[in-house]
């Protein structure tokens, strides 16, 4: 099991960024994929989750009205796109084949950092 986030990057605050997940070693088709984030200084807190048909089943407070996730399960990769990021949103993104929090097997993650 393995993950690859990308597309992370540096952005002012009010603008959009969306950044991938793509699993290699396995099919990501009949499993939920989670979206966590850690913010310096922070425990992970997990953003969203989208289950194997597409739909959203957890979405964080924080979070609400602003990220949404996609998938395509050809690509065998996962998405979160975010809109009117905030500097609350800065944290190292990761993805999972799970919504649980006791994941183990976490990438690299992409940097997302909200600045003006």
């Amino acid at each position: 099991v393995q993950f690859v986030e990308s597309g992370g990057g540096l952005v002012q605050p009010g603008g959009s960024l969306r950044i991938s997940c793509e699993a290699s070693g396995f099919s990501l088709d009949p499993y939920t994929v989670g979206w966590f984030r850690r913010a310096p200084g922070k425990e992970r807190e997990r953003v969203l989750c989208i289950s194997p048909s597409a739909t959203l089943t957890y979405t964080a407070d924080s979070v609400k009205g602003r990220f949404t996730a996609s998938r395509d399960n050809a690509r065998n990769t996962a998405y979160l796109q975010m809109n009117n990021l905030k500097p609350e949103d800065t944290a190292l993104y990761y993805c999972a084949s799970t919504c649980r929090e006791d994941f183990s097997s976490w990438g690299q993650g992409t940097q997302v950092t909200v600045s003006s």
